[in-house]
């Protein structure tokens, strides 16, 4: 966040995690669409991580938005994700970024896989 004020330049779709059931017993993971966020994403230090799988360079950013009011449906919480394009941020945890409550801090992390 700037000094001032953040520079809220980035078009982020806030979503949240849904279940489905499969047909079969068990269930889906689906992501709906909450609504849209402008916001500031900045980076912070990222780390590489070893899976079983493929390694992950793990990003972690904050993601600046304006703040909604606690229990509003929009408000950004921890286990959602923003996502621009095919880019995805899961957010973490999320705090007031000021001491006038007028911006919210979302801590996240982008998991990118390696080649």
């Amino acid at each position: 966040m700037s000094a001032l004020q953040p520079v809220l330049n980035r078009r982020l779709v806030l979503e949240a995690r849904r279940r489905q059931p499969d047909g079969a017993g068990g269930h889906v993971e689906t992501w709906e669409a909450l609504g849209v966020h402008w916001a500031e994403v900045k980076p912070r230090r990222g780390r590489a991580l070893a899976s079983d799988a493929l390694p992950k360079a793990v990003i972690p950013v904050d993601i600046v938005v304006r703040a909604m009011a606690a229990g509003r449906p929009g408000r950004p919480q921890a286990d959602q994700r923003f996502r621009e394009g095919t880019r995805m941020w899961r957010i973490e945890a999320v705090t007031e970024a000021d001491q006038g409550a007028n911006f919210l801090v979302c801590a996240a992390r982008e998991e990118e896989v390696s080649p």
